[in-house]
């Protein structure tokens, strides 16, 4: 039996196999040239301002070059002055807080009200659709005009409610005045103008998962809770994402509800924002270098913001594929 065991061949080794590569997406020529013309146009619209913007930002341009002096070219003394200014990281500070502030609330209002719209029958779904699309047109300085009234020190609509119905007597009080209420007030009016593009956006891509696979995951057990996060969510996931970068940029240069509130009755200096101050060093300070180089600063960030975003949905889809 020995004799027989050592005169069986030995099992011959598997071929060792080369790591495979990873595909790559073939460029598409049809695709590529169907998009030309519009990235000619966006482009010329926004790369050439852009430009003019970084150029801007190393040049002495003051209220001379306004008025049409030559502006001289000072390297990076523009971006030294903004980065060793504390008023500037004041600025920073201050609006990233209230963008992270806002983007939450907004995500997570916009959601919810997209996942409610699923549940609700026709007549419903249309009259959320209708408010939201109210809400959604409104131009910014209207809304703030009307949110302005509703907190008004003397005739304001919650000072009067809230002194009814409460304890608290807030007869003459100023949301305004203070910078916790100014932001508060400023948080509402930015929140309610930007959950309708959230909701509705999220309601689009809700409608897209399979339903044989929540009543699948409903079959198994799954709670609704469960369902919504293992199942909806890694559906939905590329549009969350997009929508979490677009409230991102969209609410680190917030600009007209700031300046709006600020000319009802705020206080500048506590309440700027990163847009309001990049405005105010340009036109009331005179200095459009320095503008021009906080304007780059925040671009910066913003890219780095997105592109991180961007890069961690495309390694999710390729790891997916």
């Amino acid at each position: 039996m020995s004799l027989l065991a050592e005169a069986a061949p030995s099992a011959a080794p598997s071929p060792v196999r080369p790591p495979r590569r990873p595909r790559r997406t073939p460029f598409l020529r049809g695709p590529a040239l169907l998009l030309l013309p519009a990235g000619v146009v966006v482009a010329a619209l926004t790369g050439w301002p852009l430009v003019q913007l970084v150029v801007m930002s190393f040049q002495e341009f003051g209220r001379a070059q306004i008025f049409g002096a030559p502006p001289a070219f000072v390297g990076l003394d523009n971006y030294v002055a903004v980065l060793a200014d504390p008023q500037f990281w004041a600025v920073l500070s201050r609006s990233v807080a209230f963008c992270l502030v806002n983007v939450a609330l907004t995500m997570a209002l916009g959601v919810g009200v997209a996942v409610l719209m699923t549940r609700l029958g026709r007549g419903m779904k249309g009259l959320v659709s209708i408010g939201l699309l109210l809400a959604w047109a409104m131009p910014p300085i209207s809304a703030t005009t009307v949110w302005g009234w509703i907190f008004d020190t003397r005739a304001g609509l919650v000072n009067h409610v809230v002194t009814a119905l409460t304890p608290w007597d807030l007869t003459g009080h100023s949301w305004l005045v203070d910078p916790l209420g100014f932001f508060f007030v400023a948080t509402i009016i930015v929140t309610w103008m930007a959950v309708p593009f959230v909701a509705f956006t999220t309601f689009a891509a809700l409608t897209q998962v399979p339903g044989e696979v929540l009543e699948a995951a409903a079959l198994d057990g799954a709670t609704g809770w469960q369902r919504f996060r293992l199942v909806t969510v890694p559906y939905v996931r590329g549009v969350l994402v997009v929508l979490l970068i677009l409230q991102v940029i969209w609410d680190m240069r917030v600009f007209t509800q700031i300046y709006a509130l600020q000319t009802i009755g705020g206080l500048r200096e506590e309440t700027n924002t990163i847009g309001v101050y990049i405005y105010a060093t340009a036109t009331a300070g005179g200095d459009q270098g320095a503008a021009g180089a906080i304007s780059v600063i925040l671009v910066v960030l913003m890219m780095a913001v997105s592109g991180y975003y961007v890069v961690q949905t495309l390694r999710d889809e390729e790891a997916r594929a």
